[in-house]
């Protein structure tokens, strides 16, 4: 289940809760090292669940599109055994061989048709018999023989239908009942209200959830999803903080002995990065990608909303815990809804952020140019190897350059064009840090492109994207450094110095809001023309600022959210400068812009 596992409305708003409803009466030479690196990928096996991001298929997508026949006997209906198998066996025979492993049955595997949930007589949640009539255990050992992994789903929190009163036993108790695992005044939590807190001050708390990862171990699963979690899911505040949760779950699933990857689910807090980072090995950063519409997915609803929300959690990404930006829906064609430039940037900003890649497309339908993105090993590899996760290296303008650099002095640079029409995007060496001559090749189209001097610029579709390996030929960049807080600079408006721990000199510029303005004086340069400036700034928020040289030519350009107050990130904006003497100007304008630690100005063209 999503964000919308109980909702159908449109994702990127808070969901008006229909749950409440629906439960009322009852979810280069590069090419062969990267080729290698892939096969490696797909099919070392390791002790660690989330040594990298996990690979595979979830049913969420499919059971809750309003796409013709897909949901026959009403919203939710796909979701069935002889479906959920049929997957399975599609992604045994079509894309197993690629590294995607783990078969994810979504919300509602223990609710009928019209939503009315089932539990066991210790208030676990049990499987409809219509829906699954063999039961989960039956169906994880289905998928294990198909040499592929179960994954199943919970939401936060004890449903409401399952405390009967309070009278329910819990399994392998003594006396403990479902009274003594919530607060008294049986206050809601999740994203839906769907379920009372639990109250973990009292022992019989942790009892219940040893009781359900038990069972699920029983059965065999390998991964659980749960969903609903706070501070997150569109929530704040003590009533759904489900952290406690989270570590009870993690305590639970190891008394069991049996290794169960454990993602969270949706759109949690970056605040509290570190608890999800201790507890789980995998965490939702966004809304559903899914529509809830006649498709899928759609690019407004809410595909593009991930290049905007994922820079801020890009450092938070690493073995043992990644950034989950959902189901990758690109497969189908049609059914997706979506244009196949829009399908390609979806994949790769998937792929570059280093995202589990699960889909949620029908596996038996995919059409030719859906196989061949879910299944281009050199693009696999950027997410499945060593790599770091690329993050934005110019600003998050419509026209964007992310980037990241690889263990062995590569470079991963993807091109993007979100604007809704053509226009070209050029990545410059500078913006990576060096100079001079690259060799570039095209890991989609999976050709070498020979040698770019200085850049490499692509003309691109409305959406469109370009996904390079850049080899440097040339030699590194050199700049100069302007603190902001120098004493050569001008302050304008509020701004004013503040300590920065993180900042390069322990200080920035801080207060750039509405008429707040920087001008950094005397940058010289040798020669007249456009220089990639680097500009360190914090911002826990994404926010705008013109910059502009000389008080002349203003360019407003959006700096993505660095994740917090206290951490630095960095992007490169072009500026013009004449030979000799300059200013630079960073101006809030009616806005409110980043904090500014330093600028580094390149030393020459």
């Amino acid at each position: 289940m999503r964000s919308s596992s109980y909702t159908v409305l449109p994702a990127r708003t808070l969901r008006a809760l229909v749950v409440l409803a629906l439960t009322a009466g009852a979810t280069t030479a590069v090419a062969p090292a990267v080729h290698a690196e892939a096969a490696t990928a797909s099919t070392a096996a390791s002790a660690d669940p989330a040594a990298k991001p996990y690979m595979g298929w979830s049913s969420w997508s499919m059971q809750s599109s309003k796409y013709p026949g897909l949901n026959p006997d009403g919203d939710y209906s796909y979701l069935t055994e002889a479906n959920v198998l049929k997957q399975a066996d599609a992604l045994a025979a079509k894309l197993k061989k690629y590294g995607y492993e783990y078969v994810n049955i979504d919300a509602g595997w223990w609710r009928d048709k019209t939503w009315k949930p089932g539990f066991d007589r210790y208030a676990r949640q049990k499987a409809d018999p219509v829906r699954f009539p063999r039961g989960m255990k039956a169906v994880a050992d289905h998928i294990h023989a198909r040499g592929l992994k179960a994954g199943i789903y919970l939401p936060a929190g004890l449903e409401k239908e399952a405390y009967n009163d309070g009278r329910s036993p819990i399994w392998n108790t003594d006396d403990c009942t479902t009274a003594d695992i919530v607060y008294n005044d049986l206050r809601t939590t999740n994203g839906w209200d769907s379920s009372y807190k639990l109250d973990f001050s009292r022992p019989c708390t942790q009892k219940y959830i040893d009781s359900q990862a038990q069972m699920f171990a029983d059965w065999g699963y390998d991964f659980l999803k749960l969903d609903g979690v706070g501070p997150g899911s569109g929530r704040s505040g003590e009533q759904y903080d489900n952290v406690a949760d989270v570590a009870a779950w993690h305590k639970a699933i190891a008394a069991t002995g049996r290794p169960i990857h454990l993602e969270l689910s949706w759109s949690l807090d970056i605040g509290h990065a570190a608890d999800w980072k201790k507890y789980s090995q995998g965490w939702r950063i966004d809304t559903d990608v899914e529509c809830y519409c006649n498709t899928l997915v759609s690019w407004e609803n809410s595909v593009d909303d991930r290049w905007d929300d994922a820079p801020a959690w890009t450092r938070h990404a690493g073995p043992g815990g990644w950034n989950d930006l959902d189901s990758l829906d690109v497969g189908n064609g049609e059914m997706d809804g979506l244009t196949k430039a829009e399908r390609q940037s979806y994949a790769t900003l998937w792929a570059i952020a280093k995202s589990p890649l699960y889909t949620g497309d029908d596996l038996t339908r995919l059409d030719p140019y859906g196989l061949s993105l879910l299944t281009n090993r050199e693009v696999i590899a950027l997410d499945q190897g060593p790599n770091p996760p690329a993050r934005p290296v110019t600003p998050s303008d419509p026209q964007q350059v992310w980037a990241s650099k690889n263990p062995d002095g590569t470079y991963t640079v993807a091109l993007f064009n979100l604007a809704d029409k053509p226009a070209s995007v050029t990545a410059d060496w500078a913006a990576l840090g060096f100079t001079g001559k690259a060799a570039v090749r095209d890991l989609w189209n999976r050709e070498n492109l020979g040698t770019h001097r200085n850049k490499v610029t692509e003309a691109l579709p409305a959406h469109g994207s370009r996904l390079f390996t850049v080899d440097p030929k040339g030699g590194a960049l050199t700049t100069t450094a302007y603190e902001a807080e120098r004493s050569a600079n001008t302050l304008a408006g509020n701004a004013s110095v503040a300590d920065c721990p993180a900042c390069s000199d322990g200080k920035k510029i801080g207060n750039l809001y509405q008429g707040g303005k920087l001008t950094f004086n005397d940058i010289v340069v040798a020669e007249t023309g456009t220089y990639q400036v680097k500009i360190a700034y914090i911002s826990g928020d994404a926010r705008s600022a013109q910059v502009s040289a000389d008080s002349g030519g203003e360019t407003s350009h959006k700096f993505p959210s660095t994740g917090d107050w206290g951490t630095v990130a960095t992007v490169s904006v072009p500026v013009t400068l004449k030979a000799g003497s300059n200013t630079i100007t960073i101006d809030s304008g009616n806005g409110y812009a980043p904090d500014i630690d330093r600028i580094d100005v390149p030393k020459t063209l």
